[in-house]
């Protein structure tokens, strides 16, 4: 796939076997065989330009990102980097705490509703103002009764009064 062609790239990220379909661009640690970009994405920047996705997803891959010294924000603030402005990404991962994220022992990465709160500047907590990643709207979170957490957050543009790193 020529990713230089694109107007813009629809990214699934951490796709594995199951790319969202044709037209989408796979990031993934491992060739699998619908991937095409090997890369481990907790290591920033990613072999990507700055707003050159329209739309990027992740099923249950958030997880799995260390949060141990800000490497699960430093994922979002990639994320946020690599997405045009507006546009959105939507992920769905086991609900911190439920049997689906204990089950598996890669999971490291708890993540409720209160957990995006610490990305939407303008959310009520306040509590974005405790680490000020890159900026987000939260469009919808909502717990699912089989045990997951669907997201859909929209790229916001950066603001002084966010308080910046």
């Amino acid at each position: 796939m020529n990713l230089k062609d694109k107007k813009g790239i629809l990214l699934d990220i951490g796709c594995g076997t199951n790319k969202q379909g044709p037209g989408w661009v796979g990031i993934d640690q491992k060739q699998y065989g619908d991937v095409d970009i090997v890369w481990d994405i907790e290591k920033t920047p990613w072999p990507l330009k700055d707003e050159s996705v329209l739309v990027a997803t992740a099923s249950h891959v958030l997880e799995h990102i260390d949060p141990h010294k800000g490497v699960f924000i430093n994922v979002m603030d990639e994320i946020w980097r690599v997405l045009k402005p507006g546009c959105q990404f939507a992920f769905v991962v086991p609900y911190a705490g439920s049997p689906g994220f204990w089950q598996d022992p890669t999971h490291c990465n708890g993540i409720s509703e209160a957990t995006m709160y610490y990305f939407d500047p303008l959310h009520e907590s306040g509590l974005y103002q405790k680490y000020h990643p890159k900026p987000w709207k939260i469009e919808m979170c909502v717990f699912k009764q089989e045990g997951t957490l669907e997201c859909v957050l929209r790229k916001r543009k950066m603001k002084n009064n966010y308080g910046k790193k």
